[in-house]
């Protein structure tokens, strides 16, 4: 640092670039955690500056804060809540396990923004980042309450609206391709006729119940830890202070939020946290499963099954010349497994909590945040850039289902399991279709046979 100032904290002093809104707490913890180079994601900093925002406007209503300095808070947390002062977020997510140096990251960062502001110097604690911005506040309720508040914004301002498009795409898909008939799988192997239609509601279907678990997170992710301050019993803090500023916030966000019922739970335990993971986890499997699958209808173009062709995105080899790839569905997996690997993380983040804290909401923040950001735009540019284009190859879907051993399935109600799997058996021998060798030995006549074989009927109106 060429040009730095002198600031202190309850250890002593620190410095500080000169031109830096932090302080010396948080330049300790630069100091102590140089360990990723990660930091708390937009989201988590936004929720941050709306809490201290209202927290000051709340304290000062309440007479515990001039109006002064209270004003000039709200100006400066303003400021951290439209991303202006990003660049002064600067401390590690690897970190004091209850986030309390990003709690004093953004109090210093606010009161020294407030100070120039009402035209004193940086770092002369005019406006104190404990005594003021951090006024009827711990780092233990401020950081969980941060995390819900932007899990739960980032569901429903980015994820929902993401995977309703996806929904969408789907399901019109699943109209679009209702009268296709193929070949169904199970265990990798040839089974009874389905419509393609029916395969994509199936998709379609698992997006809605992922919605619907979405939409069940608010219960939740909607109380906060604000009002409980250092262990739950709401020491140093009023008791309207804290109904008044999640009112506050619940109004500007649009969210129902609500002030937990229990702080000794929303300040021990992460369980909500856990819950929203888990829900994004199942969307990310379901995510896994029809981009898996939709690769493999779109296999080949010729030597695959090739009953879908997949939108051509981009060169697919830097050596094959024409080879196309299934890219959208190959990013949507990757994104899947790094939801999956980050929800054990914060299953175990959820598992190590003590006493009356858990000391594990840094790498919960930024493995929940990451989730929904991934999730988000995964599900965007996979609905948009891959099921959109998509179409099929009716003649290929079509093709193979005569000359599939499944077939014979249909048989069993007239002539028994036993004898239709023997016609199954032969066909497979001697290469022929199961309606040319029903046609010899099931003892049924040709209009019988044509219409137990008919793959319209087996694969019905559902």
């Amino acid at each position: 640092m060429t040009e730095a100032r002198t600031e202190t904290d309850s250890m002593g002093e620190m410095r500080v670039p000169a031109q830096a809104y932090y302080g010396a707490q948080t330049a300790r913890a630069m100091e102590n955690f140089p360990i990723s180079g990660l930091r708390f994601p937009r989201r988590f900093i936004r929720a941050l500056g709306l809490i201290k925002k209202h927290a000051a406007a709340v304290n000062a209503g309440l007479g515990l804060l001039p109006a002064r300095i209270a004003e000039a808070i709200q100006e400066a947390a303003q400021e951290v809540v439209e991303g202006k002062l990003d660049e002064q977020f600067t401390v590690d997510v690897f970190q004091t396990g209850s986030g309390t140096s990003t709690n004093m990251n953004a109090n210093e960062v606010i009161a020294n923004r407030a100070i120039e502001m009402l035209g004193g110097k940086r770092g002369d604690k005019s406006v104190h980042p404990n005594d003021h911005v951090n006024r009827g506040q711990s780092s233990n309720d401020v950081i969980p309450s941060a995390l819900h508040v932007a899990a739960l914004e980032g569901i429903q301002r980015h994820l929902i609206p993401a995977l309703e498009e996806l929904h969408g795409a789907l399901a019109r898909k699943a109209g679009v391709f209702g009268e296709i008939l193929k070949i169904g799988r199970t265990h990798l192997q040839d089974a009874t006729p389905v419509r393609l239609g029916q395969e994509f509601s199936g998709y379609a279907s698992q997006i809605e119940h992922g919605l619907n678990r979405l939409r069940g997170l608010e219960k939740h992710l909607g109380e906060l830890a604000l009002g409980g301050t250092a262990v739950g019993t709401g020491i140093n803090t009023h008791a309207e202070f804290a109904r008044r500023v999640i009112q506050g916030l619940a109004d500007e966000t649009g969210l129902k939020l609500r002030e937990a019922p229990n702080h000794f739970e929303a300040q021990a335990a992460i369980d909500a946290c856990v819950e929203a993971s888990g829900a994004l986890k199942a969307i990310a499997v379901s995510l896994i499963k029809m981009a898996n699958d939709i690769r493999w209808l779109g296999s080949g173009p010729r030597c695959g099954l090739g009953e879908l062709r997949l939108p051509a995105t981009q060169p697919g080899s830097s050596i094959m010349p024409g080879k196309i790839n299934p890219v959208m569905c190959e990013m949507v997996i990757q994104v899947g497994a790094q939801v999956i690997g980050n929800d054990a993380a914060i299953a175990f983040s959820g598992a190590y909590g003590a006493f009356e804290l858990n000391t594990m909401l840094p790498v919960t923040a930024y493995n929940l945040l990451q989730e929904i950001e991934l999730l988000g735009a995964a599900a965007r540019v996979f609905a948009q850039r891959c099921i959109a284009g998509l179409e099929a190859d009716a003649d290929k879907c079509e093709s193979n289902i005569e000359r599939s051993l499944a077939m014979c399935t249909a048989l069993a109600p007239a002539i028994g399991y036993d004898q239709a799997a023997k016609i199954a058996k032969l066909a497979y021998d001697s290469g022929r279709t199961v309606r040319k060798v029903a046609e010899e030995v099931s003892g049924l006549d040709k209009k019988q046979i044509q219409e137990l074989l008919d793959p319209r009927r087996q694969a019905g109106q559902g």
